[in-house]
């Protein structure tokens, strides 16, 4: 079997997939069949394997990892058994996000600028950094793997992203501006030098932004209705949801524009795209006024 998943997590990457934790999941499976003497999947022993998951959603995610093997190998090899894929009945619940105000971005970046030491370059780093997520919705990893060559003037190139796809950013002139004086006081010293660095000069950590932002987060006294802290993933969101409020009326001009905010985000389908108008409490007010609408009037918006 494991030939099989070889062959089969080829194909996915060759696709733009990463595959790291399928194939972590695919391996331990053949492993566990292997101990029963098979060599093709069985629904039962699927469903034996998945029950050692420590929770529902993780025995769900990993029945759930050899079924879409399954309809892949079954093409060529109808021996392989398809598991129910429901069969745990889990259910995927997504945090709902907070949807930043100007004002609290605002303040997030004057907090940052406020940051230890005075005059160091790390205030204008995170400020800088803050003020990019805010206003290009681009994903944490994405600017922080950003170099000095990846800024031209159409824009920022980011490359190889979360679907291994690389895609142009544009910017507007104030953020162009911003990021333009941020390099000015940088002064990297050539163009593969990573555009935000940390204390001792190399790329700026994750880890590292994630526990800053908090702090900022907390000094700036933002949370959420829930009493929850408010992430750093939510400026991404927040960027997506304003530019869904800003959407041009009329059916067919809002769903180019919902398209084309997919491209612009990166996103590997629009489905991902839809997330942000679900999770946002005016846009579905919108969405059922115009659906209630169109019910009891007739109406097409």
């Amino acid at each position: 079997m494991l030939t099989t998943i070889e062959a089969y997590l080829t194909l996915r990457r060759a696709t733009g997939f990463a595959m790291s934790n399928a194939e972590y999941l695919l391996k331990s499976f053949a492993a566990f069949a292997a101990g029963r003497g098979q060599t093709h999947v069985q629904t039962q022993t699927a469903i034996d394997w998945a029950t050692l998951g420590p929770s529902v959603a993780q025995r769900d995610a990993r029945l759930k990892a050899v079924c879409r093997f399954v309809r892949h190998v079954r093409v060529d090899d109808s021996r392989h058994e398809l598991p129910p894929a429901n069969h745990f009945g889990a259910r995927k619940r997504r945090r709902p996000p907070h949807i930043y105000s100007a004002q609290e971005i605002d303040h997030l970046i004057e907090v940052a600028l406020r940051l230890r030491p005075k005059g160091g370059l790390r205030p204008l780093t995170y400020a800088t950094l803050l003020a990019l997520l805010s206003a290009t919705g681009l994903r944490i990893s994405e600017a922080l793997k950003l170099t000095v060559a990846d800024v031209t003037g159409d824009g920022l190139l980011i490359r190889e992203t979360k679907f291994r796809k690389t895609r142009l950013v544009p910017l507007h002139d104030t953020a162009a501006a911003g990021l333009q004086r941020y390099l000015a006081r940088r002064q990297p010293r050539s163009d593969d030098d990573p555009i935000f660095i940390g204390k001792c000069g190399g790329p700026l950590r994750y880890i590292a932004v994630k526990e800053t932002f908090d702090r900022l987060v907390s000094k700036a006294g933002i949370v959420m209705a829930t009493r929850r802290r408010p992430r750093l993933h939510d400026l991404r969101h927040t960027f997506a949801v304003r530019a869904l409020q800003g959407s041009p009326a009329g059916r067919s001009r809002s769903g180019a524009h919902m398209a084309a905010l997919s491209t612009y985000m990166g996103h590997v389908n629009i489905y991902a795209t839809y997330w942000y108008l679900e999770a946002t409490a005016d846009l579905m007010r919108d969405v059922a006024a115009a659906g209630e609408g169109f019910i009891y009037d007739g109406r097409r918006s």
